[in-house]
């Protein structure tokens, strides 16, 4: 299961954008019940706090007790240092993950004091070594930033900076099925050679797709399942919570 873009405080009644982020995480983790309860996994992919890392202790409230592996990235809206330090296990950074007959690459796009991305020499080299190191796994790689238009003329000046380095990696290993993120508060689908594009709205609030402009969306939070099969098919689907 994947959730992301948060966006707490540690006002547990703070409003962003006219929401109670806590209380929409909340409500998110009570619609996934039946999901959070057969995932193996959740991913959290960034902006777990908005500018304020006292959000964080709340995800570890929210989040921690449910025995589980949490495979968290962190957001343009997120201290690294500072998440690292308030979420502990089962809370994991970055990093590679296997489960089965998958390898789960978790990568760091922030910038800082930025709010567009970039993946470093050392993280792409990271990337490279991980998944040629696959033996015969199937590879899913997550980051915060989105590496393909969004078709919104403002979102996209906040996207990945020179993707085609990212691809350039992603192309030279057949294993790789799967490439997601957060950040674009709207829900993304789509293919590149045999790799499946997916990004996932938020648990607060969505942005409003195909405009010019900043616009907030009227969807309420949503979450992603995936279901990653040993042949490398990816059943994924985004929950809308009513």
């Amino acid at each position: 299961m994947q959730i992301t873009d948060t966006h707490l405080h540690a006002d547990a009644a703070a409003i962003m954008r006219g929401v109670n982020t806590l209380e929409t995480l909340r409500q998110t983790l009570r619609a996934a019940h039946a999901e959070l309860a057969a995932a193996d996994a959740v991913l959290h992919t960034g902006d777990a706090g908005n500018d304020d890392p006292g959000g964080y202790l709340w995800l570890q409230r929210e989040l921690g007790g449910l025995g589980k592996p949490i495979l968290c990235i962190p957001g343009n809206h997120d201290d690294p240092a500072l998440l690292r330090a308030a979420l502990a296990a089962p809370f994991r950074h970055c990093g590679q993950h296997d489960f089965g007959a998958w390898r789960i690459v978790m990568l760091d796009s922030r910038l800082a004091d930025e709010a567009s991305g970039a993946l470093s020499h050392a993280e792409l080299a990271r990337l490279d070594a991980a998944l040629g190191a696959l033996e015969g796994r199937q590879a899913l790689v997550v980051l915060h930033h989105h590496p393909v238009t969004s078709h919104s003329a403002w979102l996209d000046t906040v996207a990945l900076r020179d993707p085609e380095a990212l691809f350039a990696v992603l192309d030279r290993h057949a294993g790789v099925r799967g490439l997601l993120w957060g950040h674009v508060h709207q829900v993304y689908e789509g293919a590149r050679r045999d790799v499946r594009l997916m990004g996932t709205p938020s648990t607060c609030v969505q942005f409003l797709p195909r405009v010019p402009h900043f616009a907030v969306d009227t969807l309420p939070p949503a979450y992603r399942t995936l279901t990653l099969h040993a042949d490398g098919r990816i059943d994924s689907q985004v929950h809308w919570v009513q």
